[in-house]
């Protein structure tokens, strides 16, 4: 889990981005995890609208009227929230995956670097090519999954994870941000959310973090639940 990578190439400076590139990734290191399951997609549009009209929770904001906006079924749900996405996980008997169990589904046994191996491939995933509408039905990418079949962990929407934002034991970095603050988003997107779009962000150990009351056009998340 993690790298000891370090931005030589200064990126980080070059986009302005609100932390260094890698820092917050350090030290790369062996973390055992119990057995867990993890959902191969991102929950979408028609997933949550089970749970709205099950429970009459609030739909997201830019569903007009409360519906579904037309032919996007199986898009993955968006502006919500990660006390939302929780909520939805906790109705399906499930829960949001820890950070480290989203990792592990992302970099298979041999730690690589995205899922589909070390090299990266903008033909693989949603990241915003040109011709790519925004958001696309999930599983659009079959070459995307990872090792362990779980499609559309790099690209299309930034998935919430269940850990607060806070350095890895042993870490030489510290941060303002760090805390009790802000829940860790994984996985990049198509690129709805400012300058996420270089090949770094879509690494399987990119960490991102962003208030877990607030939401965006593409941040989504899936389900994860013990045995």
């Amino acid at each position: 889990m993690g790298s000891d990578k370090k931005d030589l190439a200064g990126i980080g400076r070059e986009f302005g981005l609100q932390k260094p590139l890698y820092l917050d990734e350090h030290p790369q290191r062996t973390v055992s995890l119990p057995a867990f399951y993890m959902d191969r997609y991102e929950v979408t549009n028609a997933d949550y609208n089970l749970f709205v009209q099950a429970t009459r929770y609030r739909a997201p904001s830019h569903w007009e009227g409360g519906n579904i906006p037309a032919g996007q079924e199986r898009y993955p749900v968006t502006h919500v929230g990660w006390y939302d996405a929780q909520e939805y996980c906790q109705w399906k008997g499930k829960r949001l995956p820890a950070e480290a169990e989203w990792e592990k589904t992302a970099r298979g046994t041999n730690g690589r670097e995205y899922p589909w191996g070390d090299t990266f491939n903008p033909t693989r995933a949603n990241v915003g090519m040109e011709g790519t509408p925004g958001l696309m039905p999930v599983g659009s990418f079959k070459e995307s999954q990872s090792p362990y079949g779980a499609a559309d962990l790099a690209g299309n929407a930034w998935e919430w994870v269940e850990d607060w934002y806070r350095p890895y034991p042993g870490g030489d970095y510290q941060s303002d941000f760090f805390g009790s603050k802000y829940k860790v988003l994984r996985g990049g997107s198509y690129g709805g959310s400012g300058h996420y779009h270089l090949p770094v962000f879509y690494r399987g150990a990119f960490r991102s973090f962003a208030d877990p009351a607030l939401t965006f056009p593409d941040v989504g998340f899936r389900c994860a639940k013990t045995p």
